[in-house]
């Protein structure tokens, strides 16, 4: 969303509303929210990246800023991860990931992320803070070093390439 567009629909929104009890705002959980990109090859294979901080793969993407969409967050982390500004599509899958050690609960977004062609493959600059290098495979192929929820999350998002419906899980689920 353009940021003209954003502050006027702010603006139009009023006075935000005070608080009846002082302080309540400050004491609500918080979730954490994170927007990815299923991107393909020409041959459906999913481009995955292999993190510097984790030892799992995972999509391009990463957590919303501060008054960050997760679409945004998800234009933003593909551009710095991949050095390419691609054109994000539509939502594929909002997925609600319960707490898990030290980590809260969060929502996860999976947006189409498109089909790149050769040319731009080889464009792509890898963030080699963010990752280790990059690989392009199909879903079955990934599974062994993927979470089992991921699994479940992309293998929605991929049928919802097909059916045009967006869905809404739990864990994956």
């Amino acid at each position: 969303m353009d940021d003209d567009i954003r502050r006027g629909d702010l603006l139009a929104e009023g006075e935000p509303e005070r608080e009846f009890h002082a302080g309540i705002a400050g004491r609500l959980p918080r979730k954490t929210v994170a927007g990815g990109a299923l991107i393909r090859d020409r041959a459906g294979r999913i481009l995955f990246l292999e993190p510097t901080y984790k030892p799992t793969l995972d999509i391009p993407g990463g957590i919303a800023e501060y008054d960050e969409s997760p679409y945004q967050a998800c234009v933003r982390e593909v551009e710095e991860e991949l050095g390419l500004a691609l054109a994000i599509g539509p939502l594929l899958v909002v997925d609600w990931v319960p707490a898990l050690g030290i980590w809260s609960d969060a929502l996860a977004f999976v947006f189409d992320g498109g089909v790149l062609d050769q040319a731009t493959i080889d464009r792509l600059a890898i963030d080699q803070v963010e990752a280790r290098g990059h690989e392009f495979l199909t879903l079955a192929e990934a599974t062994p070093r993927l979470r089992p929820s991921m699994v479940r999350r992309l293998a929605l998002a991929q049928r919802v390439l097909d059916t045009g419906r967006p869905v809404n899980t739990d864990f994956g689920r």
